[in-house]
Formats: structure tokens, sequence, C-alpha cells
């Protein structure tokens, strides 16, 4: 394991979790890949220069947030709270979303820099808020790429509110939008209620390398804008990738983050050089990611070793900037070892099995819940007790209650549930959305 630090910035270290062995003719290479940052600014609380950060709270003001009121209300005391936990030097800017895009504060196509004066203007102008029209999802993003553009900070970043379903716009335009702001800023989206649509909220977030989750009770909306602004606060080092170099004849089959949250990024690669790609992580803070890499390797003679892939952490250098190569964070390597010892290369290492399991966990509870959708009973019954079965035995508590309020448990170890006879849409919904949250791995 190599470390590599920056001044004043997280230090980044890389392990590599693996079985290098091969039996006689094995091709396929599994390997976690675990990145850990700590000791930033942000852990001990120092403080971090001015313009470090860019954030852009996008509310959903559209004709149905009137429906309880108390979603309306809630969005304008969660996004006060939000702009409450900025840090002073923050730039930010907040906007309505409709079947447009307006500005609500600061305007004129700017980005307000937080302090005690624009955090209260920001509130005084959120107590003007109101709902009407529909929804077209793409242009609030679109309007807030542009403002984050207008950035010079590292960190851009934001929270997106809805209510409903992107009904205003094809849904070609929204992933044409998606695909033109990924890479250029992270956001978090959050569908609040129970009328919006689930593949379209953690898709947004999914392509911008943020977080989705429900927030069915608008009362609860405060808290968790609160905490999201706090994460976004303590991000400190920005566009950072995992570079893959293989060697000549090595094939890479897949990148996936794997924990805290599932996310596939093998579509994600952009080439870094001769054999060398790079796979986008987002920003980061004090915090730890898990990686699963899979290469396929030539066939080899037992006794013969090789190197499968060197995982690197870097940070690209900032065009027009004084750096002109990235930044090596940090590094590690993935092996290959051809034995005849079936022990050896029949043992499947535990993180490896565990985020596997991980894996399937989440595409059992969404098959299942498709299935249930479409009637079929059977279907629905066979999947989401694997879900059940897998949830038990990695420890995923927080999955396991979910699941519990969808069927009713018989067995756990077995797998052996019923489908509950009624379901809140609200229980159902939060299932899904956190589907691809992993818990993890217990190392010894």
């Amino acid at each position: 394991m190599a470390n590599f630090a920056k001044p004043s910035a997280p230090r980044f270290s890389v392990e590599v979790y693996q079985n290098e062995f091969l039996p006689e003719g094995g091709r396929d290479v599994h390997a976690i890949v675990t990145v850990t940052a700590t000791g930033g600014a942000a852990a001990t609380r120092a403080p971090v220069a001015d313009g470090t950060a860019a954030v852009v709270l996008m509310v959903d003001c559209s004709g149905s947030m009137e429906y309880p009121p108390e979603k309306m209300r809630g969005a304008r005391e969660a996004t006060a709270a939000a702009v409450d936990t900025l840090r002073d030097g923050t730039a930010f800017a907040v906007i309505a979303g409709t079947h447009v895009a307006k500005e609500v504060y600061p305007g004129q196509g700017r980005l307000a820099i937080a302090d005690a004066a624009t955090r209260s203007q920001a509130k005084e102008a959120l107590r003007g808020l109101s709902s009407g029209g529909g929804t077209a999802i793409g242009t609030w993003l679109r309007l807030a790429d542009g403002l984050l553009r207008g950035s010079t900070a590292a960190i851009r970043h934001g929270i997106l509110l809805t209510d409903g379903r992107n009904e205003h716009e094809e849904p070609a335009v929204l992933r044409a939008t998606l695909d033109a702001c990924a890479g250029r800023f992270t956001c978090d989206a959050r569908g609040v209620g129970t009328d919006w649509d689930v593949k379209e909220v953690t898709g947004i977030a999914h392509a911008l390398l943020g977080s989705a989750d429900i927030v069915a009770d608008p009362a609860h909306l405060a808290e968790d804008f609160t905490r999201m602004m706090e994460n976004v606060m303590g991000k400190e080092v920005a566009d950072v990738a995992l570079r893959l170099w293989t060697p000549v004849g090595v094939e890479i089959q897949y990148v996936k983050q794997v924990a805290p949250v599932l996310q596939d990024l093998t579509d994600r690669r952009t080439e870094a050089g001769p054999r060398a790609g790079d796979y986008p992580t987002g920003s980061w803070g004090d915090e730890s990611r898990e990686y699963h890499v899979c290469v396929r390797v030539p066939t080899a003679a037992v006794g013969q070793e090789m190197l499968a892939a060197r995982a690197t952490l870097v940070q690209p250098a900032t065009a027009g900037g004084p750096q002109e190569k990235p930044t090596v964070l940090a590094q590690g390597l993935v092996r290959a070892v051809w034995t005849n010892d079936l022990a050896a290369s029949t043992a499947i290492n535990a993180q490896v099995a565990h985020y596997t399991g991980q894996a399937e966990l989440a595409e059992a509870i969404q098959q299942g819940l498709e299935a249930r959708k479409m009637g079929d009973v059977g279907g629905a019954t066979a999947k989401l007790g694997r879900a059940v079965q897998l949830a038990s035995s990695s420890g995923n508590a927080d999955t396991a209650r979910l699941l519990a309020k969808v069927v009713d448990v018989v067995d756990a170890v077995a797998g052996t549930v019923r489908l509950k006879a009624k379901v809140a849409d609200a229980d159902e919904m939060t299932l899904d959305t956190r589907s691809t949250q992993t818990v993890r791995v217990k190392k010894t």
C-alpha cells in the first residue's frame, strides 16, 4: 500500500483485497479496492479557503407541491436549513423549478458568497416561494449547470428536490441534460411524498455521482437537507478518478462502486494514456469507499505470476493551471498467480464474496418489486425471499427491516416469505430507492 499526501487535504490510501491464486487455465481476477481519505481540514474543523465550493439548490415549485400544503412549507424550511449550513465563503444559489427554471436568489446569473448577510437575504427570498406549473427537471439542471460553470470553485454540487414525475419534458431531453452535466457537477436528489418516480430520481443521482433517497414525510425534509449540506461542506478534493492500468492482453470486465452505494462505473471510462482508463468517483472528504474490479488475464502455466492491474487514485491536472500532470493520491496492485493447489485457487476472498452478495441483494429487490407490480406473485415471492435471505446472511439489518414491511418473513435463513396483502406506497418506494445501499464487510 502506498500513500501520497497533499498539504492540508485528506490523505488517501488504497488497499486491495483479493485471492490472487488462479487454477491452470483460470483467467478472471476479482479484487475489492478500498479507498480511504482521512485527516482533511473538515475532519479537524480547520478553516478552509473561501471559494472552494459552489452549491445550487433546486426546489420543486410545481403545482403538486401544494397538495398537501405541508410539502411546499417543508421545502421552504428545508432549503432555509441548508442555507444556514453553508460555510462562509461558499458560493451558492437557489432555483425554483417548474416547467421552467427560475433564479430565486441571488439572480442575474450570479452566485452569492455565503456570509451572515447573504444567508439572511436568501432565506427572505425563500419566503416568497409558491407552487404552480409543471415539472421539467432538465431545465432546472441546465440552469444549475450554467450557474456553476461561472464559478472557479473546485467542489461544484447540486441538491435537487422533487415531488413528481418529469411530465413536461421528453425523457430523451433529461437524458441528454444528464450526459452534458456529468463530470461538471455532482448532485444529490430527493423525492418527497410518494408521487415521484424512483428510477427517475435515482437515475439523476447516479448520472451525477450523488445520493438519492425518499423523504416520505415533508416534516423530515429540513433534517435531511441539513445532513446533505453538511456532507457537501465536508468535501475537499474534487474530480477524483480511479485510474486502472492493465498490461498487454488484460481486459477489464467491469468496475463497480460497491460501498457505501452500488454504482456501475464500467461505461464511464475515459482513456488516460496507453492501456489506462479513468473511472470518475466525484468529490471526497473524510470517507471510505470500495470498488469491485474484475479483469480477464491471458492464460498462463502453473507457477507463473503477473501484475493484473494497477489501481491509482488520481486528481486530474487543471486545464491551464500550474499543475501539468495528474496528482497521484494513492496506489494499489492487483495480482494473478497460477497454482495447482486446489484449495488456494478455489477460495473466495471474503470481501469479494460479500459485495457480490450485496449486488445480488439489490438486484433481487428490484426484480421482486417489479414482479409484484406486474402481478407475478410467484416471481415476486421468490425474488424477495432471496433478498431476505441475502440481507440476513450479510448482516444488512437496515434492508432487512425495509423488506419486512413488504413481505411477512417466515424463515429469514431459508428465504421463506409471504407477500403482504397491503403495502404502503412509502414503504415500497423506500425499499426500492435504498436497495443499492450496502453494508460494509466486517474485516478481521
